[in-house]
């Protein structure tokens, strides 16, 4: 399939709101529903007032305020959130709208689902990391304590409407977050895709629609190829290995961004894939040099790799007490089940420390 054939196979509209389906959408399913609409701090100060404004039957939509950042990604708030929907009588004929980044359309996503054994829910990413990857797949998941993504089911939406005129609400930082799976999208699948992103050198460029549409098919291709994540659709897992004990590990502290720690995980994971004969010195260079550009290496000394390792120890994607991640073989070209020792991981933070 081409792209634009893989985006509607996964229901993926872009383009402004206004000139989508998502009036007739209402209109045709839900004219008669109660509507919730999941919101963090941001979102509710940014995007909420135009999705109110401009379509009518939202007008009287409950509104779920959730609190900012991956550290209220848990549990504890996803009861509140519970407790609120049975207060306001939502049942399962009703329907629930994600309109915010990562954050809120992963937990938006999974209190949906779990929520009377499943409601009807819709994505609306108003993130760069949103549009091209958070929204898309049915993967929605909460945090247990530092490690990421530890409670989730797969529960795919009935429509994603990506509104890339959302994105001009955006700090610069969150468009770097969103920009970093979109080089992850490359290198896993496409040598002319990772020429063409390496080569941006503005952020607005990043927020091109034609790129945007060409990183979502990567993730929609993985995603129809491997509804469940039993396979190739792990490549998708590239740079997050190392990225989320990088995460969790700075939670407390600096609180880098997704794809600040995925790009950096990138770069630890493209030195393992050169240690094990994968990639050659050059595609590594090149890597690192691109992903080096736009992401700042943090502070972190020998003391501290223990500490990521045991994180690492804990991923979901572990398998007989092994970690196990992605390795490029190439650029475009990954592979998935590798194992990392834990001289293979250290060498690989070494590494990126040197490039500070």
């Amino acid at each position: 399939m081409n792209s634009e054939q893989l985006l509607r196979a996964c229901q993926i509209e872009n383009g402004s709101l206004m000139d989508s389906s998502f009036q007739s959408f209402l209109n045709d399913n839900y004219s008669t529903s109660r509507i919730v609409i999941m919101v963090d701090e941001n979102t509710h100060d940014y995007c909420l007032e135009y999705l109110l404004t401009s379509f009518d039957q939202l007008a009287e939509a409950e509104v779920m305020l959730l609190p900012v950042g991956e550290e209220n990604k848990v549990l504890e708030v996803c009861f509140q959130v519970w407790e609120a929907l049975t207060e306001y009588g939502v049942g399962r004929n009703d329907l629930i709208i994600n309109l915010g980044g990562g954050v809120v359309t992963d937990m938006g996503g999974f209190i949906a689902a779990v929520y009377k054994r499943g409601v009807d829910f819709i994505q609306i990413p108003t993130t760069l990391l949103g549009m091209v990857d958070a929204s898309i797949g049915g993967k929605t998941a909460i945090d247990l304590g530092i490690y990421k993504n530890q409670l989730g089911v797969f529960k795919l939406p009935l429509r994603i409407y990506a509104d890339q005129g959302f994105l001009e609400t955006l700090p610069d930082q969150e468009i770097l977050n969103g920009f970093a799976e979109m080089l992850k999208h490359a290198l896993i699948s496409s040598v002319d895709m990772w020429g063409d992103l390496k080569a941006i050198i503005t952020l607005d460029e990043m927020k091109d629609a034609r790129r945007i549409a060409n990183s979502q098919a990567v993730k929609c291709q993985a995603v129809l190829d491997d509804p469940l994540d039993n396979g190739q659709r792990r490549n998708l897992n590239f740079g997050h290995t190392v990225g989320h004990a990088l995460e969790g590990f700075y939670l407390d502290s600096l609180v880098l961004s997704h794809g600040h720690c995925v790009a950096l995980g990138m770069v630890v994971e493209s030195q393992i894939s050169f240690a094990k004969g994968f990639l050659t010195q050059n595609e590594l260079l090149e890597i690192s040099t691109t992903v080096c550009r736009w992401f700042d290496i943090p502070v972190l000394d020998a003391e501290s790799f223990d500490s990521l390792i045991l994180l690492m120890q804990n991923d979901k994607k572990n398998s007989t007490n092994k970690i196990l991640g992605c390795a490029l073989k190439g650029i475009g070209n990954c592979t998935w089940n590798v194992e990392y020792s834990t001289d293979e991981i250290k060498n690989g933070l070494k590494y990126l420390l040197a490039l500070k």
